[in-house]
Order: C-alpha cells, then sequence, then structure tokens
C-alpha cells in the first residue's frame, strides 16, 4: 500500500486529565471485499477511550496510551461491525476487511417503508438509544426524540407519538415483544409527562411510522419495537443530581460474564422549581415521581439469554386551573398514579436451525384522579346540573394486563427467512366514578406467520399474515401484510409497503356499549433511501385509510372514517462537518376524519399539515464539551368548539387555528473526571439546558366553557423551561457513546 495512510493526520479523542506522554499508535487501512477503501468510518479501542475515523483513502492513525493486546471495535454505515484483537507493539500496517452489511435479505433488506432502525445493524441510519439523552429538548424520553423524524406531529401538551394523522392511543410500544400499555407517567391535562423506562435499557430501536410487521398489532398508525440489552460490558455504577431529581444505579457483571444485576432508583419533585419561574397553571403539589427498576440476565448455553425487568413507578400532581363557566373561580385536579411493569424474556436456539423467542409481561396500573370547583378563595363549590356535576368527581380506574407471547424463526439458504408465533393478551379492567363501577375483561388471542422471500439478487420480498380474536368484541380479523425492497446499483433502495391493521376501541368507548367492532387502517407507503459516505437521504409518500372509527353523538358507534396522507423527507449527515451530526426532517400531513363527536370529516386538532424539525450535535474535544440544538417550526392546528341542537345533532359553534409552532431547544454537558475508580473507568459531567429559549408563547387549543361563549388557551406550563445538575458514571466511559455513537 503506498504511503498515504502514514501522511493522515491524528485524530485523538482526549479529554481533561489525559496524558500524552508515553502514547503509541497504530495505523492502518480499512478495505471492502472488492478493495475498495472505506471512507468514514470508526474505530474504537473497547472499554477505552481512544478513536479514529478512517480518512478518503481509507486510512487511520489510533493514539494509544496503553501498551499489549487491544479491542478495536471498527462500524461503518453499510458494513458489519468488527471487533479486532491487536496488539499494539506490533508495528506492521493494519490491513482490515468490512463484510457488506444485510440484516435478513443480503444485499437488499425489506425493512426501509415506514420504519426507521436504530441499532447496531443500522448505525447512522435514523436514531440511537443514546440520541434519547442527546437530542436537545426531548427530556431522555426515546419517543420524544422521535418527534424530530418525518410523520411525527409536534403536540406540546401531551405525551406520546402522534404519527400521521393517528390519534396517541394510535401508536405503540413494545419492549422484547411485549406491549408497553404505559409508557409514561400518569397523564396530566395539557401537561406532558416523562418516560417511566430509562432509554439506556435499550441497544435498539425501530420505528415503525407505518406498514409495520405482522408480528406486532392492536396499533393502527405506529409501532415501536425497543430491544432491551443483553449482558453490559463490565460492572458499573451512576449518579444524578439534579434539583428537581436525584437517581443511582448499580449494574453487577459476573466473573464468568455470563450473568448479570441491577438496580435503580429515582426520584422527583418540581414543587420548588414551579414556584421559582411562576408555573402555570397553580401547582398545589409537585409534580412528584418515584421510580425503581431491577433486572438480571443470564446467558443460557451459547447463544442463548434470559432477561428480567421488573419496573415501579408513583407519581402525585395537583393543579388549579381558571374555570371557563365561572369568573375567578377554580378547577381543582388532583391526580395519585401507580403503575408496575414486569417482563422476562428468553431466547435459544432450539432444533436445527431454528431459534426460539419468547416473552412473559404483566403490568398492574392504578389511577385516582380528583375533580373539584373552587369558588375565588378557594373554597369547594357545588352547581346544579349535569354538566357542572363533572367539576366535582373522582374517579378510579384499576387495570391487569398480562401477556404471553412466543416466536420461532428460522433463516435458510440464501438467507430466507420464516417466523411463525402466537400471543396471548389477559385484560381486566374496573372503572369507578363516585360510587358507580363498571368493568371489563376480554381474552385475546393472536396468531402470526411472516417470511423473507429472496428473489433475485437486488430484489426481496416480506409477506405477513395476523389474526386476532377478542371475547369481549367477539370478532376475528385477518390483517394480511407485504413488503418488497428493490436495491439500485449505485446503492439506492426503493421500498413499498402495503398492510392492515385494527385495533380494540378504547375501554371508555366500550364501557358505553360493548357492542363495538375494530377500528381499522389501511397503509400504502412509498419510500426511497440512500446511504452514502456516512449520510442517509430518505423520501417516502404514503396514503392511509381509516374505517369503523368511534363515533360518540348520539352515541358509541363504529361509524366514523377518514384518511391521510403525505410526503415526508429525512436527512441526516455525521460527515459533511468535522464533529458534527445534524438531520432535517420535513413533514406534508393531509388527513381529515369523521370520529368522537365531528359532525363530518374535520382535521383533527392534533394534526398539522407542514412540520420541519433541525437537530444539530457538536462535541469540542479539546473542551470536553458537548453542545446540542434542535429547532421545529410548524403550521398552527384546528381548534373546534363542538355544540348540540334541540335534537342532538352535532355541529361546529366555533372554529380557528392555532398560532405557528416554534421552538428552539438547547442543551450542553461539559464532561470530566472527578476522580479516579472503578478500573479508571469513571467520568462526570454537568449539564445544563433550556427548552424553548425565544420564550415564544406557543398555543395548543382552547377550552370551551358549557355554552361555548368563552375559551380559555392551552400553553406550556412555562415560556421556557431549564435544568442544570451533575451526573456521574463509574465502571463505563459514557463519552465515547456521547461522543463516537454520534460522529
Amino acid at each position: 500500500m503506498p504511503s498515504t495512510c502514514s501522511i493522515i493526520p491524528l485524530i485523538l479523542f482526549l479529554f481533561v486529565g489525559v496524558q500524552l506522554q508515553g502514547q503509541t499508535s497504530l495505523r492502518g487501512r480499512l478495505s471492502n471485499a472488492q478493495g475498495q477503501p472505506v471512507v468514514a468510518a470508526s474505530i474504537q479501542v473497547k472499554q477505552g477511550r481512544s478513536g479514529a475515523t478512517t480518512d478518503s483513502a481509507g486510512c487511520f492513525r489510533l493514539p494509544l496510551s496503553t501498551s499489549g493486546n487491544v479491542i478495536l471495535k471498527i462500524s461503518s454505515v453499510g458494513y458489519r461491525s468488527k471487533d479486532t484483537l491487536v496488539n499494539t507493539l506490533d508495528t506492521a500496517l493494519l490491513e482490515i476487511v468490512l463484510e457488506e452489511a444485510g440484516v435478513n435479505l443480503g444485499e437488499v433488506v425489506v425493512v426501509g417503508a415506514g420504519t426507521f432502525e436504530a441499532s447496531d445493524k443500522a448505525k447512522g441510519a435514523s436514531l440511537t438509544p443514546i440520541d434519547a439523552v442527546t437530542v436537545a429538548g426531548n427530556g431522555g424520553d426515546i419517543a420524544n426524540a422521535l418527534r424530530s423524524l418525518p410523520g411525527a406531529q409536534q403536540i406540546g401538551e401531551t405525551e406520546g407519538l402522534l404519527v400521521r394523522g393517528g390519534a396517541g392511543n394510535e401508536a405503540k410500544q413494545f419492549v422484547d415483544g411485549a406491549l408497553l400499555p404505559h409508557p409514561n407517567f400518569s397523564a396530566i391535562p395539557g401537561i406532558p409527562q416523562p418516560a417511566r423506562l430509562n432509554p439506556f435499557l435499550f441497544k435498539g430501536i425501530l420505528f415503525s411510522t407505518g406498514g409495520y410487521s405482522a408480528l406486532y398489532g392492536q396499533a393502527m398508525s405506529s409501532a415501536l419495537v425497543l430491544e432491551t440489552v443483553d449482558l453490559p460490558d463490565q460492572s458499573s455504577a451512576s449518579v444524578q443530581l439534579f434539583p428537581m431529581m436525584v437517581g443511582a444505579g448499580i449494574q453487577q457483571l459476573s466473573r464468568d460474564h455470563k450473568s448479570s444485576y441491577g438496580v435503580n432508583a429515582r426520584y422527583g419533585n418540581s414543587t420548588g422549581y414551579n414556584k421559582l419561574i411562576d408555573a402555570r397553571p397553580d401547582f398545589t403539589h409537585g409534580p412528584e415521581y418515584a421510580s425503581g427498576d431491577a433486572n438480571f440476565r443470564i446467558k443460557t448455553g451459547k447463544a442463548g439469554m434470559l432477561k428480567f425487568y421488573t419496573n415501579y413507578g408513583y407519581n402525585h400532581t395537583g393543579i388549579n386551573n381558571p374555570d371557563a363557566d365561572s369568573a375567578g373561580w377554580w378547577n381543582s385536579y388532583v391526580l395519585k398514579g401507580i403503575n408496575s411493569y414486569s417482563n422476562l424474556s428468553w431466547r435459544s436456539p432450539v432444533g436445527t436451525g431454528w431459534k426460539i423467542e419468547a416473552v412473559l409481561a404483566y403490568n398492574y396500573y392504578k389511577e385516582d384522579v380528583y375533580h373539584q370547583l373552587l369558588d375565588a378563595k378557594k373554597s369547594p363549590v357545588v352547581l346544579p346540573g349535569d354538566w357542572a356535576a363533572k367539576k366535582n368527581a373522582v374517579h378510579h380506574t384499576r387495570s391487569d394486563l398480562a401477556q404471553a407471547r412466543t416466536v420461532l424463526s428460522r433463516t435458510y439458504r440464501r438467507r430466507q427467512a420464516l417466523r411463525v408465533g402466537a400471543e396471548y393478551f389477559y385484560a381486566k379492567d374496573g372503572y369507578r366514578v363516585d360510587d358507580t363501577a363498571q368493568s371489563l375483561q376480554d381474552h385475546l388471542v393472536a396468531l402470526f406467520a411472516e417470511t423473507d422471500l429472496y428473489i433475485i439478487r437486488n430484489l426481496a420480498f416480506k409477506v405477513g399474515l395476523r389474526t386476532e380474536s377478542s371475547t369481549l368484541l367477539q370478532q376475528l380479523n385477518w390483517a394480511p401484510r407485504i413488503g418488497l425492497a428493490y436495491r439500485f446499483k449505485e446503492g439506492g433502495q426503493l421500498n413499498a409497503a402495503y398492510g392492515i391493521f385494527y385495533q380494540k376501541p378504547e375501554n371508555r368507548y366500550l364501557l358505553q356499549q360493548e357492542a363495538l367492532t375494530y377500528t381499522r387502517s389501511d397503509h400504502f407507503i412509498l419510500n426511497y433511501q440512500y446511504k452514502f459516505s456516512n449520510r442517509l437521504l430518505r423520501l417516502e409518500a404514503y396514503y392511509k385509510k381509516y374505517y369503523d372509527l368511534i363515533t360518540t353523538t348520539p352515541g358509541a358507534k363504529n361509524e366514523g372514517d377518514g384518511y391521510a396522507k403525505g410526503v415526508e423527507l429525512f436527512f441526516r449527515d455525521k460527515r459533511t462537518f468535522k464533529n458534527v451530526d445534524y438531520w432535517v426532517s420535513y413533514t406534508y400531513l393531509d388527513t381529515k376524519r369523521q370520529y368522537l363527536d365531528y359532525p363530518a370529516r374535520l382535521q383533527p386538532a392534533f394534526a398539522t399539515p407542514h412540520t420541519v424539525s433541525l437537530a444539530v450535535k457538536r462535541f469540542f474535544r479539546q473542551l470536553n464539551l458537548s453542545a446540542n440544538g434542535s429547532f421545529t417550526w410548524a403550521t398552527g392546528r384546528p381548534y373546534y368548539n363542538l355544540q348540540k341542537d334541540a335534537t342532538g345533532t352535532a355541529y361546529v359553534f366555533d372554529q380557528g387555528t392555532t398560532n405557528q409552532y416554534a421552538a428552539l431547544n438547547l442543551s450542553f454537558a461539559y464532561l470530566f473526571t472527578m476522580f479516579k475508580g472503578w478500573k479508571n473507568k469513571d467520568f462526570s459531567g454537568i449539564g445544563f439546558g433550556m427548552n424553548n429559549v425565544f420564550g415564544r408563547q406557543q398555543v395548543f387549543g382552547y377550552n370551551y366553557s358549557f355554552d361555548g361563549l368563552t375559551k380559555l388557551p392551552v400553553t406550556q406550563p412555562a415560556l421556557r423551561t431549564w435544568y442544570a445538575g451533575l451526573f456521574m458514571s463509574f465502571g463505563i466511559d459514557r463519552r465515547d457513546d456521547l461522543i463516537n455513537e454520534n460522529l
């Protein structure tokens, strides 16, 4: 090899307290099977701090502060990640060959249409779990981080994902295949709630904005599939100290590296913070959150893994909002919630060429809500009339959900694959409003099968079928799904998908009328994506048709319908600007639906036609400073006040459009070593962030009085929100996560 590799610049990943004296270095070149250089690949010392990237000739020079054997972790977009054992005393030029990536079907992969994948297999394609921490303004919530992707709406008054004209309940989250029914703390009107699960729990994300696999169901619009980590690389501990939240955790890896266990605890209370910023509404308690989780992982055989995870959460919030019907009076709202979620999963080879994945999960949910009307002196008031009775009511909710799921899969010659499985859901829900109690019970069984068909070198199909039967609805559905992918010679890939998706009506409507059927949506998706030099370009168009949506006037029925159609753009670039990672997305959405009390097809109050998002991340190596910013702009959302005439027919009494949404969020982290410990694998950081930096007043809709003559805007609790605090990690130096996973 010519001397081009000997003249490349030295790329250092240095931090405060790391000395240069006595360093050695490794030189090498990365190429593919055809001998072509692999450009902008990442080379890291596994469980270490040193790292480098390859230049235009595929060459690298890696500085090292240790001698002896080290493991290099090598990765690049479009190639399989590779671990290589090298000796630092060997001065010869390293020649390393990377294999081109292929997840299921070799050179062409049926994933793209409607789906963003983020894992070791798809690095650079979209977002990784670490992005949930580093994307400015998301609060460590993976779902919030995914709002920066095309298809997701910017909703500031509630948590969760609203995707392509779908309501919040139409997007579901899954952990190791099992449904996560309550991913966020109990909902508070007008105030988004934080996520229950730590993003560092996950190693893989599959975010489908439509057309997702037949292995999952009960989500009409979107599926967020999360895969938990296996064994940790080594034992570790962490501490977080923020004015509004404190937390600590530990992960212990066994000496034989075949098992591990961990526990974490977190407590937050925003009472003092809300008084400091004079938050709206008037908070009478908290918000207060407490959570704890535990896990163990055991390696079973050469390729098997048994994992258990359990999480407990408690929240308590009290607020007073102005009453729209009585000037100077207040609506008191107090919520106390408890949630417990447990997940036991196992995977292992079975028989000849087969693999089994099984999971058991259980979720207990309890929520108590107290409504009370207060006068100007904040003394309780009771007014006559049914409309006023709702202002003084107590709601109790109890929910049990148990799941069992098994998937058998096998890969055949030429990487063709077959997956078959079944799952069972047992749901028991109880509701009590004052002295009136109701309950629901359901047994839902699902069977599914899916196959990957490799037709020719650059063409593949994914064909699936799912069927579900509910004892509560006393109905059976059939949901075929198909996807295809064609890869062009220059590397671009064309993807298409079609599927039918069913979902049970929400319990609040089944309590009114059990003789309801599944709601349904049909998805048609066409997608083109192209990966080149650590960049990704993605264009997508879709059409979605809704059937049998729930209408509530005069009673609960399946008489609604609607549509959603649009185009989306996503571009991510980790290459053009040194040490900078950014992506931009654009969403155009045209959607209307007749559902709930809508008298005709209307644009839903949560949907807006145009949304643009920009996320930028920059690490200043010499300063050990990570700077992140995000900006989102969206056109205004519609709002309606619906009234009923003398015959009980609904009509639009008042309507309009909110102001445009625009928010700039910034976050910073200064990284340093506070003291040596845990085999010199520790680091600390000071974090600071501010959301809605320009203090723009966002209006998300309006609350109306009973007669519709008075309306009060729904806005964010404060014009700006901020945080500052200290975080520490022992045992695993996550600085490489914050840098190399993103650059």
